[in-house]
């Protein structure tokens, strides 16, 4: 895990050393363990390194046998034993032991077809002397971060982070407001854009490819479904054999390291079957570490205790409170680089820095099992609406909502809600954003909070539709619903904010490694060939998994019922906490930012009863605005806010 940067000159110019290296300084955080830089004319290479493989010799760039071909790498290469061994059959020679040379000699024996052979989570540039071609590549599915900005004279900067861009001298950032409307509908940002104006992420599954003056992106990798009649008919047994056979082996894959690996348990079922696995293969005992909260409403501790005493795992954990998350949201923010409408990463940097300290460099998380194996909310009520639509004058279908949320407040009041709440657009199940189309519609109330110039600046609904056509695979209406539903999660909220804002970048912020095994692309295949009906079976979420591995965790974790991580907002930004979004969201700051309306935040924090939920993600967004401006705009300085923790 590490970071990298670059410079690219169309005409071939000498790059400017000093500024390729403010780049690279800037990401210090994601590479404590060295630096390396590799300069010619037209080209040059930053990288930042965390020593996970090949300790002594893996530093980068990294060349071929010839130094005609350079690469820097953020990720690991998991089979890159197996390649190794292939290629060198073939006749190239290694200079060292580490996962990322593979890459390169991939690229020699196959082209720009060499992507297809890797199993990783990855973000990379490698350099071709020969062809004058820089190829940028990121992962399937967006693990791993990747941003590139275009100067006025056509030169390229590329970063694992944007501040490595802002670094450089030449972009200079200034917030997007049609970035902010989408996050305040989707709460995300549609690839290729993001927070800033001018500068792009890489799409997930992309490679951007710069031949001489000619540049084209290509997507060598998408999220696909069989049709919804197009099953294989196999029994339930035969799935679970094969989920529990790819997840073992992905696993695996993922303990290759020259560095102690450790689990984040959070004590639900997730964690629970990663870590169970885990442990089997591991010689010594298993490290694991989880959040708790003060606050009752949001602490699984109790949870987290019995899975480690079950599992025999050496269990250590961080307690947070409002004035915590509160006090870390600016590293948060910096960090993310990300409008966010949650306050949950900031724990999860908090755990980062627990894991850092007890010297451990590499953590499996496990990310993507509820997007896979159907574990939403959002899926069963989708189900449950698509019901109630084939007959809507019906009393009883709606009633079933209140299954898929027994923790809420049961009466009248609360019936009548709900049934108002889905009733929405209940019948226009044709379309394309069906699954969604309540959250998104419910969450864009949030621009409500903005200044009329800036909603003025925000998309139309129509316009929003357009750009999310562009992005998503025009194939996904042949899917099943569940299919369909799965997709968007996966290609808007698991991408672009949890492998991110709760993944990488907090886990990065303290020099961690976070792996996904539930994310090998073959279990991702795999579980998209699974039949919809053995993900939820009923109104049960993640039914697969759950008889899958019924022997690795107990009944209480498999009988559970599903709980969100989230943590607490209102609290975290009171007016006396005085912590930095604090003091961001008073009336004379909010002012001349010019983007909230002032009275907007008065009337949210003065509130006499508790804040609604889309009041405390309303907050959680107009902070992260407010420091996106303070740290990146108009205070921006490459070593950012000092990480707590």
């Amino acid at each position: 895990m590490c970071g990298i940067t670059g410079i690219w000159h169309r005409d071939g110019s000498r790059v400017d050393t000093a500024a390729l290296r403010r780049m690279t300084h800037a990401l210090a955080h994601r590479g404590p363990d060295g630096e390396g830089y590799r300069e010619e004319p037209g080209i040059a290479l930053g990288h930042r390194r965390l020593a996970i493989i090949d300790l002594a010799h893996g530093q980068q760039p990294l060349s071929n046998e010839d130094g005609t071909i350079w690469l820097v790498c953020n990720g690991e290469i998991f089979n890159y034993v197996e390649l190794r061994a292939d290629l060198e059959r073939r006749g190239h020679r290694f200079s060292t032991q580490s996962d990322s040379e593979t890459i390169i000699h991939l690229y020699e024996e196959r082209g720009l077809d060499f992507v297809d052979q890797m199993n990783g989570q990855f973000a990379f540039a490698l350099w071709d002397q020969r062809r004058r071609r820089l190829v940028l590549a990121r992962d399937r599915v967006g693990i791993r971060p990747l941003f590139h900005a275009t100067l006025p004279d056509g030169s390229l900067l590329f970063g694992s982070e944007m501040k490595a861009l802002l670094a450089h001298g030449g972009v200079r950032a200034a917030i997007d407001p049609a970035a902010v409307g989408q996050v305040a509908t989707l709460w995300v940002t549609i690839p290729p854009r993001t927070a800033f104006k001018g500068i792009e992420e890489l799409c997930p599954g992309a490679m951007l490819v710069l031949d001489g003056s000619r540049r084209s992106v290509r997507r060598y990798w998408r999220h696909d479904f069989p049709r919804q009649h197009e099953y294989e008919e196999r029994d339930i047994d035969h799935w679970c054999g094969r989920v529990r056979e790819l997840l073992d082996d992905a696993i695996r894959l993922q303990l290759r390291a020259d560095v102690p690996i450790a689990t984040y348990l959070s004590g639900g079922l997730d964690s629970s079957i990663l870590t169970a696995l885990a442990a089997r293969r591991e010689s010594r005992r298993m490290k694991s570490f989880s959040v708790a909260f003060s606050a009752a409403a949001f602490d699984e501790r109790e949870h987290q205790n019995r899975m480690a005493a079950y599992l025999g795992t050496e269990h250590a954990r961080i307690e947070v409170d409002d004035g915590v998350i509160g006090g870390d949201y600016a590293s948060v923010v910096w960090f993310a680089e990300r409008l966010l409408t949650r306050t949950a990463p900031a724990p999860l940097l908090r755990l980062a820095g627990l894991v850092r300290n007890a010297g451990i460099k590499v953590v499996l998380s496990g990310e993507g099992a509820d997007e896979l194996f159907g574990g939403y909310d959002i899926f069963r009520e989708d189900k449950v609406r698509r019901f109630w639509a084939r007959e809507p004058r019906s009393q009883r279908r709606p009633a079933l909502f209140a299954r898929l949320h027994p923790y809420v407040r049961r009466d009248r009041k609360a019936d009548a809600f709900w049934r108002l709440f889905f009733r929405a657009e209940l019948e226009n199940t044709a379309d394309p954003y069906y699954s969604h189309r309540v959250r998104w519609r419910n969450s864009s109330g949030l621009k409500r909070i903005f200044t009329p110039d800036v909603r003025a600046k925000m998309q139309s609904d129509e316009q929003l539709d357009a750009e999310l056509d562009v992005y998503l695979d025009a194939d996904r209406s042949e899917w099943h619903p569940l299919c369909r539903a799965q997709y968007l999660e996966m290609s808007l909220f698991m991408s672009g904010y949890l492998l991110n804002s709760q993944g990488d970048r907090m886990a990065m912020g303290h020099s961690v490694e976070q792996r996904v095994p539930f994310l090998d692309h073959r279990v991702i295949e795999l579980a998209a060939r699974i039949p919809p009906k053995f993900k939820i079976r009923s109104l049960q979420e993640k039914y697969i998994l759950k008889r899958a591995f019924a022997d690795l965790v107990p009944p209480a974790v498999l009988q559970r019922p599903k709980h969100p991580y989230r943590a607490p907002i209102a609290g975290c930004f009171s007016r006396e906490r005085n912590n930095l979004p604090a003091r961001l969201l008073e009336r004379d700051a909010v002012e001349r930012s010019g983007f909230i309306e002032p009275g907007a935040i008065d009337r949210m924090l003065c509130k006499g009863s508790a804040p609604s939920e889309r009041d405390e993600m309303a907050l959680a967004l107009a902070a992260s605005v407010q420091l996106m401006q303070h740290l990146f705009v108009t205070d921006f300085r490459p070593g950012g806010p000092r990480v707590t923790g």
